[in-house]
């Protein structure tokens, strides 16, 4: 299961969401906009920086660029070359 906590106007969380589609992984989407979501991400990952991935018991924060090499090994995707 992954989990994606997202802003609307996040580019980096654009950028995540568009290559999960792209490598056919299926997601929840939360919008922390929301306050009761932002809580609750909070609560679970201890992290208040979008765009937030939870894989598994993984938690992934920060850029796009940043969390693609960990998020690959984590959804078990071959590595790029």
């Amino acid at each position: 299961e992954v989990i994606l906590y997202t802003t609307p106007t996040c580019p980096d969380c654009l950028a995540l969401k568009d290559w999960l589609k792209r490598e056919g992984i299926a997601f929840e989407e939360r919008d922390l906009s929301d306050p009761t979501i932002m809580a609750e991400a909070k609560v679970r990952t201890g992290v208040r920086i979008a765009p937030i991935a939870l894989v598994g018991g993984k938690v992934f924060y920060g850029t796009f660029p940043s969390q693609k090499p960990g998020l690959t090994v984590a959804l078990g995707l071959p590595h790029a070359a």
